[in-house]
């Protein structure tokens, strides 16, 4: 199986090279040669044009900075799809656009080839020991077939659904991810400015409840299956809470703007009646505002939880 890498960025470098070590052919292009030097010296072959890789590659993967760049990669006049053949399958590894990625897919399904938006977690550190999670959309059945190459990039490649709903996955997880770090810097910098040392400050809150659980393990137990009542915690005592702080931060001066945000989601959840309502239960007034309902079968949710433990 000849496999085709375009892009030997940052991260596309580690993941090719791992393809590599597990004994794949590789063909690479990247729009720097040089960045290529490695992985010829191990055996690599160069590829003037995507098309060209497209051409003679099973598989093809991309590794690129965003949607313009695929864009330009997939339908330029030498581009992936100019080359593409039945029953070559290409996966995007770059965070992509929905709309772009159903795109290409459809324009590959045209030559009988098939298109999967595969976005990746897990930074450079990951690309390179393989510690990477790899979100799939597309067609199972090439999955599968595929899913061996895909175990040699990242340790968790795992199929999530339809064209484009990786994508969805990937964003929804980097927008937490950095909401939070907006969060989490405005309740560190009024601690330190409370008198505390910062690693003091680290190693004590990280022992806490929120502390020792994965972050979207806590939406699992309210939010997921919209169930509110009884409540773990009451509204009520984690207003109080949430008060405190934000008191606290506004006599330091520190701005909380995330914190100051999430009291109104509080008071706006109190105005409703819900104070002895679990503490989660704001997050159902996002539900509404958005106009869906959470209500997932807790006995899927406590499979996925399980299957951790196993």
């Amino acid at each position: 199986m000849k496999i085709g890498f375009i892009g030997l960025g940052t991260m596309g470098a580690f993941m090719a090279a791992n393809l590599q070590k597990s004994q794949y052919k590789l063909v690479v292009t990247d729009v720097r040669k040089e960045a290529a030097k490695g992985h010829l010296d191990n055996g690599a072959e160069w590829a003037d044009s995507p098309k060209a890789i497209a051409e003679q590659c099973d598989v093809v993967f991309t590794s690129l900075p965003g949607p313009p760049e695929v864009e330009s990669v997939v339908f330029g006049e030498n581009g992936i799809l100019a080359g593409a053949h039945p029953g070559m399958a290409y996966f995007d590894l770059s965070t992509n656009s929905q709309a772009l990625m159903r795109r290409v897919n459809a324009a590959l399904a045209e030559k009988g080839a098939f298109g999967f938006d595969a976005p990746v977690s897990g930074g450079p550190k990951g690309a390179e020991s393989g510690k990477l999670a790899i979100w799939v959309g597309g067609d199972k059945a090439v999955f599968d077939k595929c899913k061996k190459v895909l175990d040699a990039i990242g340790d968790q490649a795992a199929y999530i659904g339809p064209i484009g709903t990786a994508t969805v996955a990937k964003l929804v997880h980097n927008m937490a991810g950095y909401a939070i770090q907006t969060a989490m810097a405005e309740v560190m910098t009024m601690g330190v400015k409370a008198g505390m040392d910062p690693v003091d400050l680290w190693a004590a809150i990280r022992q806490g409840a929120l502390g020792r659980r994965r972050t979207f393990d806590r939406i699992a137990d309210q939010f997921l299956p919209g169930k509110y009542d009884p409540p773990a915690f009451a509204l009520k005592l984690a207003h109080k809470d949430v008060t405190l702080a934000v008191q606290m931060g506004r006599e330091l001066g520190v701005p909380m703007r995330f914190c100051n945000l999430t009291l109104e989601e509080m008071n706006e959840a109190r105005n409703r009646g819900w104070d002895h309502r679990d503490s989660r239960v704001p997050m159902l007034l996002q539900a509404e505002r958005a106009g869906v309902t959470m209500d997932a079968d807790p006995a899927r949710i406590q499979a996925i939880l399980d299957a951790d433990k196993g």
